[in-house]
Order: structure tokens, then sequence, then C-alpha cells
């Protein structure tokens, strides 16, 4: 954090105003070499003028050249404060653009250092000609990240808040940045502080009781501390449990669109795109590899990828294409499965069904506009046989004793029918991707699908990092040890050894324990210039 550093801060794209930032100890000496203060206007400029000439007339001395020193000078320019000027290359002289200075002094800026930033015209040439003369006049080129980073090392942010700043930028949708700003906001410090807290008070009072046992009794303490590990549990887990919506929210749906030959995939992926774009024939066997575009619907992220038509295909190419799309399916959050009505239902059919069978699906039945081969009610039977429970439904065994005929479950109290458990994980959506219609009851069973309504952001911590997940599982796992232990009647000094991994885990997600190598990849991945 010696150096100063400099990099264009807004996007390198033709825009209205372009940003170059400088930040480090010598921030306003690059910027004294490279900065012009200029007057706003000719009018000004010459009424100024007028008024030195009189002074100098009259014997008076400082007044304007004192004021023009001052401009000249960034070192003394007040903290936020904006100053219009131009920016000269020194070695030349040559004027590069006008401009406005924006200047921040340590530690009140983004990364706690004396901050620079020149808000110049928009345009890719004149930000790089600008860049180039601060990085010859005392600067070196950003890394990636490396303000953000400096923020961090500064103590402005902890490490959970630094990845929310990418998130920031990434959002695709409402709630994902809702999500981002909350943990920008400090939610999750807030929430792994509290918990860290609780842990540290066991240690604390295990190595005081350890080192003092004349004035501590540790007697009835295990139990003591188990129920105290059980409420801490309870919390890491429910941050845990927020992880398989806060990731849907970060990334997006992983939706995958399978169906057989012809079935409407391609025409519904265009749909919902609004564009053409997938190819659509009357060829079957048109669609060979994987296609995936990024939509939204409702406020939700749709990460949406068609595949090739289910099939037993000779094709070398295609059959790869089929591979694909039955690896996809596997990976997806919620597969979209493509039923032509206008088409008896067969084996290809069958297998499409039997793909989605323990996944989030939804089936839809297309091609509405046009006579239907295939109803509602064989493709509801198809789908009990195919993706039914194992209780006899869709197995082929014979019901037990006390079953009722084509349930598949018994006829205790409080049975669920698994035709009606298959409706409700399973619904059935009558579309005409051509006619567009039937998209808004999609969007609607995707939304209650996967987001319960009773998030409220603000109130509630949302852990949408896979790396926090993963730290909270370990934490987890370690605090389970010290019950373990409790269980078999250990010592206490082995309950100090696994609280500590859990605390430490915990750490870090907020970056109190944290190697380089793992600090460096994270602002690795970040934008240049942020």
């Amino acid at each position: 954090m010696n150096d100063t550093i400099a990099a264009i801060a807004s996007g390198m794209t033709a825009s209205g105003i372009g940003i170059i930032r400088i930040s480090g100890p010598e921030a306003f000496a690059v910027l004294k070499r490279i900065f012009l203060p200029g007057r706003a206007a000719d009018r000004e400029e010459g009424e100024e003028s007028g008024q030195e000439t009189g002074r100098k007339a009259r014997g008076e001395t400082g007044g304007e050249n004192d004021r023009e020193v001052r401009r000249a000078d960034p070192s003394v320019y007040r903290a936020n404060t904006i100053h219009y000027g131009r920016i000269r290359d020194p070695g030349t002289g040559e004027i590069i653009d006008e401009c406005l200075v924006m200047v921040m002094r340590a530690p009140r800026s983004y990364t706690t250092e004396d901050t620079v930033e020149i808000n110049s015209h928009g345009g890719p040439y004149v930000m790089r000609r600008i860049l180039e003369t601060v990085t010859r006049s005392g600067a070196r080129p950003a890394e990636p990240g490396e303000f953000t980073k400096r923020a961090y090392l500064g103590g402005r942010i902890d490490l959970s808040e630094a990845e929310a700043v990418m998130d920031v930028i990434s959002a695709s949708s409402d709630d994902a940045l809702k999500a981002s700003l909350m943990q920008l906001s400090g939610s999750v410090r807030n929430r792994i502080g509290e918990i860290r807290g609780k842990i540290m008070n066991e240690l604390a009072y295990i190595e005081a009781a350890l080192d003092d046992p004349e004035h501590m009794d540790l007697t009835g303490y295990p139990e003591e501390l188990r129920e105290k590990l059980i409420r801490v549990m309870e919390e890491i887990e429910g941050l845990s449990s927020t992880f398989g919506e806060g990731r849907i929210i970060r990334e997006g749906i992983l939706t995958v669109i399978i169906g057989k030959p012809n079935a409407g995939k391609s025409s519904l992926l265009n749909a919902l795109t609004g564009e053409d774009r997938a190819i659509v024939t009357e060829i079957e066997g048109t669609t060979r590899d994987i296609l995936e575009e990024k939509i939204r619907i409702g406020g939700m992220l749709l990460r949406i990828i068609d595949t090739a038509g289910i099939r037993d295909a000779r094709d070398q190419i295609e059959r790869i294409g089929i591979g694909r799309a039955r690896e996809y399916a596997g990976q997806a959050d919620l597969i979209l499965a493509v039923f032509d009505s206008a088409s008896a239902l067969d084996e290809n059919d069958r297998e499409i069904l039997r793909l989605i069978r323990g996944k989030q699906a939804i089936v839809l039945l297309n091609k509405s506009d046009l006579p239907v081969s295939l109803r509602e009610e064989e493709l509801r039977r198809a789908i009990d046989e195919e993706t039914g429970e194992e209780t006899g439904a869709g197995t082929g065994a014979e019901p037990d004793a006390g079953t009722e005929p084509g349930t598949g479950q018994g006829t205790e109290p409080g049975a669920k029918d698994t035709r009606e458990d298959t409706r409700e994980r399973v619904p059935i959506i009558r579309i005409s991707a051509r006619e567009m219609t039937g998209l808004r009851e999609l969007e609607s069973v995707i939304r209650n699908k996967f987001f319960s309504g009773n998030l409220r952001f603000g109130e509630e911590t949302l852990i949408t990092n896979v790396r926090h997940f993963n730290a909270l599982k370990r934490a987890g796992e370690s605090l389970r040890l010290v019950s373990g232990s409790i269980e078999q009647g250990l010592p206490e000094d082995f309950f100090s050894i696994d609280l500590m991994d859990a605390y430490s885990a915990l750490g870090e997600i907020i970056g109190e324990e944290v190697d380089d190598d793992l600090i460096n990849t994270i602002f690795s991945q970040f934008c240049m210039g942020k």
C-alpha cells in the first residue's frame, strides 16, 4: 500500500463522462504534475485579469496571484471539493482534456488513502491518454480489485462487504441487488460477529478456568456448554439454510429446457427472450448443441439453456448433444419439460419424465393452438407413473395390503395421495410458444417454486456466497465435534480445540482468519478500476 495506483473506474465505452481514479500517498503530487486549474469562462477570466491589473497599479501585492498558486497546488485543496481545469502532458505540454477533479483525503475516502478522481469526457481514447499520463507521472496501473482491496486492508470494510461490492456491480435482478446491498451494509458481518462473540466467550471461560482451577469450578459446565452450543448451531444452520435461495437470487435460476425433437423447445426460448435466438425448423434434430441465454421475468433472473431433442438418435453429433442435454438436466435448478400436445405420448416422452424425477420441474403442454392428441389427464397419469415416490406409484409393484388402488400409498391417517403430490411438485401448464400464451402463468409458478415470499430484505440475513456457505458448514461441523467430546466425557481442553476451529472458520467469512493467497484470489475476480 506504499504505491500510488491508478485505473479507469468507468466503463471503457464511449460515454458522457469517464472517471480515472488515483489513490495512494502520492495522489496529490501526481495530480499537481498534470493538472492545470482553469477558470470556467473567458468572461470571468477577463474580469479577474482586470482586477489584478488594478491591484498592481495601486501597488497592492498578493491577491489573485496567491489564489492562483493555491489553485495550482492540490495538496492544499480542501477535502471533498471539486475543481475545474485541464489535464496536461508534463512532457510535451499538450492539453489532453478539460475536466473536473474531485479530491478526497485520508482516511475519509473509499480506500482510506488520499484519493483523486478525474472526471473527463468519456471517450475510450481520451481516458487511456489521461491514464497513461497519470502512470508516467508517478502512479502505477492498479490490479483488478485493488482499490477495494485497499479499503479492506485499511479496515473500512470487511471481506464479506468487499465481496458484496462486486455483487452489486454484477446484480442482474431486483432481488440480487437488494441482497447485495444488505451484505454491503454489514448484515453478514453483524450476524457472524454475534456468533463468534458467543463462541469466544466460552473459549475465554474455559481457558480462564483451566489456568485458575482453584477459583473457577468447571463442575456442570459441559452440560451448560452443550445447551449453549445447540442454540449457536441453530443460528448457523439457519444462516446456512438461506443459501439455496440466496445462490439463486445471486446467480439466477439454472433453467434447462428438455423435450423430444419438434416439441417446441427452441420456440419457447425465443418466446421467453423476445428474440429469434434459436433456429426453428420442421426438421427434427435441428438443435444439436447447447444454447444459453439470460432473461429476467418478474424480477427473477433465469439462465435458460436450450438442449437437443431427446430421442434415440443415430447421428453421432446429435447423440453428443442429447448426452449434454441429460447432463444439464441433472445439474438444473429447474427443468422446463416441453411436450407436444399435437402428438401422442411415446417412449421418448417417458424418458423425459424420468429425467425430471426428484427435480424441480414444470411440464409445459405446448402447441395448445393446434388440435389436441395428448390430453392433460393422460400426461398427468404418465407423470404419476414415472416420477412418483417409491411407494408403488410408478414402480410397477403390486400395492401392499391396506393400500388404496391407484394411490400407491397406504391409507393410514395423514397419508398423502401421490397424484396430489405430483400435481404440487410437477405442475402442468398449457402454452403456445408460437402464440406466446401461458407465459404469465409460467412466470407465476416459477416464482412460487423458488421464492417463499417470506424473505424480508433488511431484516433477514441472506447467504449468497458459496465461500461463506462452506465456512458455515465447517463451523457447524466443529461445534458438533465439541458436542461429541462432551458426550464422551473428554477433558475441557478438548473443547477449546474445536471451538477455536469453529471461531476461525467463521472468521474466514469476514476476513479475520484468512491467508494472503485467498485474499489475492478473491480480489483478482473484481473488475478493473474497482
